[in-house]
């Protein structure tokens, strides 16, 4: 019987194909949902929001080509380095990015509601402790750049 974190580490994986189905009807792949969801916090630079995201550049570059062709996020030149574009989402974005949000999180809810209702919070409060987690990390990794 396999343990407890490689069951978790497997429902992850599994949890990953409903979040990809859920976006897909909201018209956006996961990895354009997710720079949309950083850009939605923050303007970035490409370097930056590769480094959020934890992919390469040129990984990046292709996603938001995409997305600008679309006209979801847009380019524009930083207020401090003229010669450095930052990427801003736009309101069209933003609608898209929305109707994404609620699709996963209508999923994940339709999943948890397969459970008793004790353990559908618990499940949809342990994603939210991922995340708190996932920030840390974050945190970390930004308080030890030099």
């Amino acid at each position: 019987m396999p343990s407890q974190e490689i069951t978790a580490a497997r429902a992850a994986a599994r949890l990953t194909r409903q979040v990809e189905q859920a976006v897909a009807a909201a018209g956006v792949s996961v990895a354009q949902y997710r720079v949309l969801s950083v850009l939605a916090e923050e303007t970035a630079a490409a370097g930056l929001l590769a480094e959020r995201l934890a992919v390469r550049p040129p990984s990046v570059t292709s996603v938001v080509d995409g997305l600008v062709g679309r006209g979801l996020v847009q380019r524009g030149a930083d207020a401090d380095d003229r010669r450095r574009q930052v990427l801003q989402v736009t309101a069209a974005g933003k609608q898209v990015l929305g109707e994404a949000d609620q699709a996963v999180a209508a999923r994940l809810r339709e999943l948890a509601d397969r459970l008793d209702a004790r353990r559908a919070d618990r499940a949809i409060a342990s994603l939210c402790d991922w995340s708190a987690a996932l920030d840390k990390v974050r945190a970390e990794k930004l308080a030890a750049r030099p």
